[in-house]
């Protein structure tokens, strides 16, 4: 008498941030190594991430010019544009000026939470 056996793997499923919304808040700190290489030294830290996201490693270190830092504001603008978050220029202006390394830091959050997606597998036999 023959039997059939049936072997099927577990289907990945895949949650990914595709949101029109921030996926974390300004002063939500997941990784504390981050958010105190921000805070003490803030200018490594902008550099970094600047690069990571594709533009100048150094670009960040013009943000001493103006009022406003104008890198910052560009950068929160570029990932609010690029990932279709839904926001407005005075936060970005309010949050570049008033928290400069909180506002590099949720942008590197959101750079990780929008292109490593989470994966969730179900491993219980069926």
């Amino acid at each position: 008498m023959a039997t059939k056996m049936v072997v099927q793997q577990p289907r990945p499923l895949v949650v990914a941030a595709a949101s029109d919304q921030w996926s974390t808040s300004i002063c939500e700190c997941d990784n504390v190594n981050e958010c105190c290489f921000s805070v003490w030294c803030f200018p490594c830290f902008a550099c970094i991430t600047a690069r990571d996201h594709g533009e100048c490693l150094c670009l960040p270190l013009l943000d001493s010019c103006g009022c406003i830092p104008p890198v910052t504001l560009s950068m929160r603008v570029s990932t609010r544009r690029r990932y279709g978050i839904t926001d407005s220029i005075c936060n970005d202006c309010v949050y570049s000026f008033f928290c400069g390394p909180c506002s590099w830091c949720q942008i590197r959050r959101e750079m990780k939470a929008r292109l490593h997606p989470i994966t969730l597998f179900n491993n219980r036999p069926t």
